[in-house]
């Protein structure tokens, strides 16, 4: 993990709804989009609060039309977590959505182009103190004819990248419009420049950050619904983020945006850019030693502690005591699974042996246990009390360490035992 780039930073927000810090040592943040018509006053409020609800800290709507901006004026008191407004083609969209008292402002350069309306827009949010976010998307980035110079300049530049063509084009637009932001004495800006392609996302967003100290939303278009998206998205972000670039992200899918808002963080997890709320869930994968449904098992134990457990408890769920006491020895609360059985440990000390049936419910009552002593001060995340010992498999889940090493055993089978007895 290479140290974060120092950008500028820029506030969202307000008293009522609370200022989100974007930029500068801010932690990286989470923003997603409404799927609804924004002019549907009422499903697009509770829409924001759901999402507000799974931890977006900045939920973008779209104001196509006048009955968007002017539903915004009866959306903005009724929800609390900051509102982008997004803005394509007509500048007076973004004129009525600042009236209306939204956050932050997203123009497009492809899309609205006249420096006169784009100035109109900077005033507006210069006098209320708007940020706006420069989105330049691959699919919108059109050429100007007094900028080809500096397009032939950065082509020569990129000459040997296979992207260099939209490379060019892309700082080519920003600088373009950076410029009457720039003229306008106006420095409250964050930058996107997104790609269906993730390598493009890479190169685009890398070559940015070497030229702007704006800070940079991250962010794959048009990724796809969630099952592959996740991949396309998260590959070329992660790898951004390790290298210390991107100040706030936006995971895209076709689908639930809640989803959205659940893997952008769990990406920022895993890079230990956020820190982690709720239950941190490991599990093995299959193999044939697995000894329970364990598939089944996982998704059940995920969806109970999502709900019950606040802290950032560590919980693993192993299919067999092969490789799960090394793969848990980290773990807060573990389950190893034998024959249709399954031996839980609390930071390595065993407290549970029960058959399958009741491997959910003891699992959720040792860590409702645990976050007790947690919250008490009895006991600390992370730290292991004693190592783990595997079980004797012949005692509690099978086959016996010493019938195995005296040659007393033929065949161990995940599920049965032959001994020549």
């Amino acid at each position: 993990m290479q140290q974060r780039r120092k950008t500028r930073q820029i506030i969202v927000g307000d008293d009522r709804v609370g200022r989100v810090a974007i930029g500068g040592d801010a932690p990286v943040v989470v923003q997603t989009m409404t799927e609804g018509y924004t002019y549907e006053i009422d499903s697009c409020v509770a829409e924001i609060n759901k999402l507000a609800a799974a931890g977006a800290e900045l939920v973008r709507v779209a104001v196509p039309e006048p009955k968007d901006t002017e539903a915004l004026k009866h959306i903005m008191p009724q929800v609390q977590v900051p509102i982008v407004a997004d803005v394509h083609f007509h500048f007076k969209r973004a004129l009525e959505a600042i009236e209306a008292g939204v956050h932050k402002i997203r123009l497009n350069p492809g899309n609205i182009q006249d420096r006169k309306q784009v100035e109109a827009v900077i005033a507006a949010c210069k006098e209320r103190k708007v940020p706006i976010r420069i989105g330049v998307n691959e699919g919108s980035i059109v050429e100007r004819r007094d900028k080809q110079k500096r397009l032939k300049e950065l082509g020569g530049v990129f000459g040997d990248n296979k992207h260099g063509h939209f490379l060019a084009i892309m700082i080519t637009k920003l600088e373009e419009y950076l410029d009457i932001f720039y003229d306008n004495d106006f420095y409250d800006v964050a930058i996107s420049a997104k790609s269906t392609d993730p390598t493009l996302v890479i190169d685009a967003y890398t070559e940015i950050s070497k030229r702007f100290d704006h800070p940079l939303h991250l962010g794959v278009t048009h990724a796809g619904p969630r099952e592959t998206a996740m991949i396309r998205s998260c590959v070329p972000l992660g790898t951004l983020l390790a290298n210390g670039i991107g100040d706030t992200v936006r995971i895209s899918y076709a689908s639930s945006s809640v989803y959205e808002v659940e893997d952008a963080f769990e990406m920022l997890y895993c890079l230990g850019l956020r820190e982690r709320k709720g239950v941190d869930l490991i599990a093995c994968p299959t193999c044939g030693r697995i000894q329970v449904d364990l598939f089944t098992l996982v998704q059940d134990v995920r969806k109970k502690l999502k709900t019950e457990i606040k802290l950032p408890i560590k919980v693993a769920v192993m299919g067999c005591i092969v490789n799960g006491p090394g793969e848990a020895e980290g773990a807060d609360v573990a389950i190893f699974a034998g024959d249709r059985r399954g031996i839980i440990y609390v930071q390595g000390q065993k407290v549970a042996n029960v058959p399958e049936e009741e491997i959910l419910e003891a699992l959720l009552a040792e860590c409702k246990k645990f976050e007790a002593k947690v919250q008490s001060g009895e006991a600390k995340l992370g730290e292991k009390v004693v190592e783990i010992a595997p079980p004797d498999p012949i005692g509690e889940l099978g086959s016996g360490f010493d019938k195995i090493a005296a040659g007393n055993v033929d065949k161990v089978t995940p599920l049965t035992i032959r001994s020549n007895d």
